[in-house]
């Protein structure tokens, strides 16, 4: 990310490494941190308070927590009464390829959310931590959601009907789980600040079984890197 230095810039803010890496990023190119984490009642809300940490850890000027109860809608494991894959992802059952730990809509649901926040605090760039090539297979992580996401926020805004350009940085769209431990290292980030878990274990852990703990020990075995995160079970 480049040209950011003294810009505020909204960072989407998880609490989960790939977030992270990417509030470290903003950090690192002198921008003006305004993070937005989301509060959707999730079953993993202990990410929560990584969110916290690392907002506190990169200095941000600002960090809003905003309540959004999706269980309301349910429909995916993350949101309803549905089991957490431990086995590798388990599919929706409808002919797709895309796993049940799948949040309808959430990326697109985050981003508008993030994109009224940058338009309030007249901040026209904004920082989201997906993923297309070590992830689960949410369509929401791909390279043309992020492209036609940047082009309806000029349609859809007060600022952009002005000619205002708002720009949606993916600076992980390409990355590997390992390029992105890597990078966290880099940025001198303790990635034990982060959570990845979709299903904590009852002693406070990660699971270590679900398809994020397996990408996230992964990530860190395929980069040489020692993994801080404490599994309940090894990953």
């Amino acid at each position: 990310m480049q040209d950011l230095a003294g810009k505020t810039l909204i960072v989407l803010l998880s609490g989960g490494l790939d977030s992270m890496v990417c509030a470290g990023l903003a950090r690192e190119a002198g921008a003006r941190i305004v993070a937005l984490t989301i509060d959707y009642n999730q079953r993993h809300r202990v990410e929560l308070e990584s969110a916290a940490r690392i907002a506190a850890h990169v200095g941000a000027a600002e960090h809003i927590v905003l309540p959004l109860d999706l269980r309301r809608f349910g429909g995916s494991a993350l949101t309803d009464d549905i089991a957490v894959p431990k086995n590798g992802p388990e599919y929706d059952g409808e002919g797709s390829d895309v796993p049940v730990t799948y949040v309808p809509a959430r990326n697109l649901i985050f981003l508008s959310l993030t994109l009224g926040l940058a338009e309030a605090r007249r901040a026209q760039d904004i920082v989201i931590g997906v993923n297309a090539l070590d992830y689960s297979g949410y369509p929401d992580c791909r390279p043309d959601f992020i492209a036609g996401f940047e082009k309806l926020a000029r349609l859809a805004t007060r600022d952009g009907d002005k000619g205002v350009d708002f720009h949606i940085h993916a600076p992980l769209q390409h990355m590997t789980k390992a390029d992105i431990a890597a990078e966290a290292a880099r940025l001198g980030m303790d990635a034990g600040m982060s959570w990845s878990c979709y299903d904590p274990a009852p002693s406070g852990e990660h699971c270590g079984l679900c398809d994020s703990c397996r990408l996230r020990s992964k990530g860190f075995a395929d980069a040489g890197l020692p993994d801080p995160t404490r599994y309940a079970v090894g990953a």
